[in-house]
């Protein structure tokens, strides 16, 4: 995998940070989704690699239920991972169970379950009708 995105981090788009984040997600297929951030001059709108990938999941067809596990690298000395709001992100389409892989721009991983990236996970509780 660190070959992989290896090969991608260099298609981020980052003219402000010089930050680049390469995520691939992997399906309970096999198959694999590619994504990089993409910076504009408007900080707050740029997109995270995640967000791609997950949103490039979701036109290709695939469903909540068909996400397997992920993979992100940065391109600094730490390993890279998900910022918060992709982590609110994870948690509507991952498991608690899920790995969630990051790498630093050298391939050292570290791994952790969804549940140990976001311990007190924020989720959506419909409410009960009384009708």
């Amino acid at each position: 995998m660190k070959e992989k995105l290896l090969k991608i981090i260099e298609n981020a788009y980052t003219p402000f940070s010089k930050y680049n984040v390469a995520c691939i997600i992997k399906m309970h297929n096999g198959d694999e989704i590619a994504g990089v951030n993409v910076e504009n001059a408007s900080f707050k709108s740029g997109l995270c690699a995640e967000q791609v990938a997950i949103s490039a999941a979701i036109a290709e067809g695939y469903t909540k239920n068909d996400f397997y596990e992920i993979h992100v690298m940065g391109s600094g000395e730490k390993p890279a991972f998900p910022c918060f709001m992709c982590r609110q992100l994870l948690l509507e389409f991952f498991t608690l169970d899920t790995l969630v892989n990051s790498y630093n721009k050298d391939g050292e991983v570290k791994t952790l379950t969804l549940a140990e990236l976001c311990p007190h996970a924020f989720v959506y509780e419909e409410e009960e009708s009384n009708d």
